[in-house]
């Protein structure tokens, strides 16, 4: 069973399952329950927010309090499992996680709501690290490239199932629904772990000499920090007593982390584990990818929804087509490179395409329609299977896979802060980059200008004459020019993301291979022991 090092963390082992594709199918479904919910929720949030008559202010601490709590609990989740076996954390989490989301649609009470997400957020948590600890304590090595796939393509796909979803409730079901499906998901997923998880002792050695302060320490470090980015681009960050005092405490606790787990004997998480070149540029490879990612992701839908005002379902047809379908073949041959070539190979292509498209998308005008973004759609789409799913494995390649509880812990930090980092650092880039075109396309015009006047005297023809025409055609003036300024900021985001992956194959090619070992292309599992007389 699982015993403690001094100085490193606990050693991950664990009960091999004799059923891996009913283990593999939970895993499935718990990794597509994150990253649904996430999406969804995002996506979904104007319905939410007409649904429960939330301000703009409301609706934007919503959102935060619905996703804070997963970075909370992420980190610690690896430990739980490896203390408890999955059995005892993931059944019941996804039990009470489908009692929450029946509820949550019900409720009609502010406070009760908020308090229903924040509970629920947290339960969300749970199901990624934990599908990570499955995939090393009870699946056999010649399963982890599958279990790892599986991780690595709720990504791509969630991000746009996430539009055809809600699309569909909102316009067919009831937004209610996008709660309701986990209702029927959750309990499929406590069944077939019921079904195929091993029945595991509790490592009472283990849960004695438990680094609770470690753990408190980096959960409410990185929840701090995940608040501050979500809320900063709203507060105007360092203009923000919050912000301030938001960024300072996660600073301070962050200290404390490392400090603590420098001197307890036994650490939860010791920084050891990622203290190697290769995984620190892992890392940031997952920056770079996430920065590039997040740009498409942001750019597409703002611009249909808000300048071209398009509903979710309108834009359903271009996601389902350019991303959901063709992503199950995109981690099928990604997965079959990673067979037989460096995963290094893979992260460049996937950069590569992921570059490609964001110069597709920065090609962007007023005139677009979805199917314009088909190309940077499904570019990116395939970028996103290659370069994660690459990078996941080159990490976990060149960590051992004994102290993999430690090093999930890291890897849900990076995941979920670069994804919060990326997306803060565009939301403000978009909204400094529209006022700023916005002032260039203003600056020329004003109230002796010719152009003006000729436009002014078009429009007479459809508003006719008068004080009140005159103001209306003015209207139309300042809508086109905020329109076409939101557009070239939409397409300084595209730019930014070329940029990102840009940096990222600089960062691969000072990679080196990873060590050999269980997802090497040459690895070769050893023969079995032959029976003893």
């Amino acid at each position: 069973m699982t015993t403690v090092i001094r100085s490193f963390g606990p050693i991950t082992s664990g009960t091999t399952v004799t059923r891996p594709i009913l283990i593999v199918a939970a895993l499935m479904l718990a990794s597509f329950v994150v990253g649904f919910d996430t999406r969804v929720f995002v996506v979904g949030l104007p319905d939410l927010r007409a649904a429960y008559s939330l301000s703009v202010d409301e609706a934007s601490w919503l959102s935060t309090i619905a996703n804070a709590p997963q970075i909370l609990i992420a980190s610690g989740v690896a430990w739980l499992a490896t203390v408890f076996g999955v059995r005892r954390i993931m059944i019941p989490t996804a039990l009470v996680y489908s009692v929450v989301s029946l509820e949550i649609p019900l409720v009609n009470d502010g406070p009760l709501l908020f308090a229903l997400h924040a509970i629920r957020g947290l339960l969300l948590g749970v199901f990624i690290p934990a599908t990570i600890m499955v995939i090393f304590r009870n699946l056999d090595k010649k399963y982890w490239l599958i279990g790892i796939a599986i991780y690595s393509l709720r990504v791509p796909l969630s991000q746009n199932l996430g539009f055809v979803l809600v699309g569909f409730y909102g316009d067919y079901l009831g937004w209610q629904w996008m709660y309701w499906q986990d209702v029927i998901v959750a309990p499929l997923i406590a069944l077939l772990l019921f079904i195929a998880a091993p029945k595991e002792q509790i490592n009472v050695n283990l849960l004695e000499n438990a680094d609770w302060g470690g753990m408190m320490l980096l959960g409410s470090s990185m929840t701090m920090l995940y608040v501050a980015l979500d809320q900063g681009n709203r507060l105007d960050w360092l203009q923000s007593g919050t912000i301030i005092a938001l960024l300072a405490g996660s600073f301070i606790l962050a200290i404390g982390f490392l400090i603590n787990e420098s001197l307890v004997t036994h650490p939860w998480a010791h920084f050891s584990v990622i203290m190697t070149r290769n995984i620190g540029l892992g890392y940031a490879i997952i920056i770079c990818y996430a920065l590039s990612s997040a740009g498409a992701s942001i750019a597409i839908p703002g611009f249909l929804q808000n300048v071209v005002g398009l509903r979710p379902i309108s834009i359903a047809g271009l996601y389902l087509t350019g991303a959901v379908i063709p992503v199950f073949l995109f981690i099928t041959l990604a997965g079959l490179l990673l067979r037989r070539f460096d995963a290094r190979l893979c992260i460049v292509l996937g950069l590569g395409l992921m570059a490609l498209g964001s110069q597709f998308g920065s090609q962007l005008t007023i005139s677009w329609a979805p199917w314009n973004f088909f190309p940077t759609v499904i570019l990116h789409t395939a970028g996103q299977s290659f370069a994660f799913f690459a990078t996941i494995v080159y990490l976990i390649g060149n960590s051992d896979p004994s102290r993999s509880t430690a090093v999930s812990a890291y890897i849900q930090v990076v995941r979920l802060g670069s994804v919060e980092i990326a997306t803060s650092i565009l939301a403000t880039l978009q909204r400094h980059r529209e006022q700023y075109h916005s002032d260039i396309l203003n600056s020329p015009i004003s109230a002796t200008s010719q152009q003006l006047h000729v436009l002014l005297g078009k429009l007479q023809h459809v508003f006719g004459a008068g004080t009140r025409a005159h103001l209306e055609s003015l209207s139309v003036v300042a809508t086109q020019i905020r329109s076409q300024a939101t557009v070239l900021a939409y397409s300084d985001l595209f730019v930014l993301s070329f940029w990102a992956a840009i940096a990222g194959l600089a960062i691969a090619a000072v990679m080196v291979s990873m060590p050999y070992g269980p997802l090497h292309p040459d690895f070769k599992p050893p023969p079995p022991e032959a029976p003893k007389s």
